[in-house]
């Protein structure tokens, strides 16, 4: 009979059934949308950077003076410097106020020998002073100085240093061009007399205006008003279709009202009456397994403090399968520096870079094998 089905439902399941109902097509929904601004994020393609305050594209008229971006044929972010010409925009931190740029002719230090700010927005995150020399092609490359490959000849080769001390240090025959505060991705970290390669990435940070505190909160940054240059930090306003959803969820929760009660006053008379047959009730569940959730952790501190250390030589001679260049960060390995080095494998990596990877993977990031316990062993590699 068509009343069997409802008749294993007591009175606590159906309400229950009643109260999911209420609160789906009556409360209001907790999901936040996107803000609609006076001129919306873009990007220069599908990919691209988003641009929003204080940015702007050079066809719109909503960001701050001086803070125009442009997109290139590629569909690759500009910034143009009034003294220092065109970037490529690697990324933008609106929470930092720092701008990544990269050189599209990847000849950075030609561009960092006449780099002027001036004119606009932005100063440099970090600079360091650099030395500059021309020297003849023949003459090899003392320790503590960076080859600029790009700004050679084949008479001559340009390499740069830090250190005041290793420039004055130079034959005759090498000539200083130039010595000048740089800007550089990081500051040097280590001992004076070395320099760090000038290929990466420029590092720009602006200071006005101050979006940064309403950026971390999640706010939106922008001017109080069109005639105002005051600088203002704002909620995400209500989405134009949020009402017209609440309205029809109203009207959903009118008509499903009275078929509700219906059937909470059916399946109440139905549990009641067929209680002594609640049993043989022809009901089938298919109770579905949810898949284990396989969590991968990483090592103990224990096991990765047990792994080999050693400390880099001025060979800078690796053991094992390994080369001159950290498979983790990227960055070339440098005379003092402390590698760990995994036992079964012998592949060996800053030990910073490691021993954070190892805290939250159990293999080898290159090899991918499980490593097992090693006594722990600081050598120093000449």
């Amino acid at each position: 009979m068509i009343c069997q089905p409802l008749a294993g439902l007591c009175p606590s399941k159906i309400m229950s059934i009643f109260k999911a109902l209420f609160l789906l097509l009556f409360l209001p929904s907790t999901i936040r949308v996107t803000v609609t601004e006076p001129c919306p994020i873009s990007m220069c393609g599908s990919k691209g950077i988003p641009i929003r305050f204080p940015f702007q594209r050079q066809d719109q008229n909503c960001g701050y003076p001086g803070f125009n971006l442009s997109c290139s044929g590629d569909q690759i972010t500009v910034l143009k410097l009034p003294y220092a010409g065109e970037f490529f925009v690697r990324g933008i931190d609106y929470i930092m106020q720092q701008i990544q740029l990269y050189d599209p002719d990847n000849c950075l230090p030609q561009r960092l020998l006449r780099f002027n700010l001036s004119g606009s927005p932005f100063a440099a995150a970090y600079s360091q002073m650099y030395t500059f020399l021309s020297c003849p092609s023949q003459l090899a490359k003392p320790s503590g100085f960076t080859t600029v490959d790009c700004l050679g000849s084949s008479t001559n080769s340009v390499i740069a240093t830090s250190s005041t001390s290793l420039a004055n240090s130079m034959p005759p025959s090498c000539k200083i061009i130039a010595t000048l505060a740089v800007p550089v991705t990081w500051p040097d970290r280590y001992y004076e007399g070395f320099s760090t390669s000038l290929n990466g990435d420029l590092r720009l940070r602006w200071d006005v205006p101050d979006c940064g505190a309403c950026e971390a909160q999640g706010s939106l940054c922008g001017f109080k008003s069109n005639a105002s240059q005051e600088i203002g930090c704002f909620d995400f306003p209500k989405a134009p279709g949020e009402n017209s959803l609440r309205i029809f969820r109203i009207m959903c929760f009118s008509i499903a009202l009275p078929a509700i009660t219906f059937i909470i006053g059916f399946a109440c008379f139905a549990c009641f009456m067929d209680a002594g047959r609640r049993s043989r009730a022809n009901i089938t569940a298919a109770i579905v397994s949810p898949q284990p959730t396989i969590v991968m952790t990483g090592l103990d501190e224990s096991t990765i403090q047990s792994y080999e250390k050693l400390v880099l030589g001025e060979s800078r001679r690796l053991p094992g399968p390994n080369d001159s260049t950290c498979p983790i960060c990227l960055t070339e390995y440098c005379t003092e520096e402390t590698l760990r080095c995994i036992p079964e494998c012998q592949h060996c990596f800053h030990a910073d870079c490691i021993d954070e990877w190892l805290r939250r993977n159990n293999s080898c990031p290159v090899c991918r094998n499980s490593p097992s316990p090693a006594q722990n062993v600081i050598s120093n590699n000449d």
